[in-house]
């Protein structure tokens, strides 16, 4: 399943490319932050389209091993809509590595 194509509320396995992290103050209580855009979308052949993104929420984290910029993984967990951007809290992730050729 795409990015672009997440429904709006419900189970959702997904893979892309965190695009961003948030980290929180020390004095907030514990959490981090991915943007994840869609990896397979046709938003890189035209840089005018608006890109597709869903944001995961680590609750009680302030850093999750592996999880930085650039770093392609695939997700699962239940989609809801926060501040008008699909969210997914406390997911499952795989980290998916590079094929040697490409490092």
């Amino acid at each position: 399943m795409s990015i672009k194509s997440l429904p709006e509320r419900g189970r959702a396995y997904c893979r892309g490319y965190v695009s961003a992290i948030t980290v929180v103050p020390a004095n907030d209580p514990p959490r981090f932050t991915a943007v994840v855009e869609d990896s397979t979308a046709a938003y890189r052949e035209n840089p005018l389209v608006p890109r597709a993104k869903v944001r995961l929420v680590w609750v009680g984290q302030r850093r999750v091993p592996g999880i930085e910029a650039g770093t392609y993984l695939a997700f699962e967990g239940m989609v809801s809509n926060v501040d008008g951007r699909p969210t997914i809290f406390n997911p499952r992730y795989e980290i998916i590595g590079r094929p040697e050729a490409d490092a």
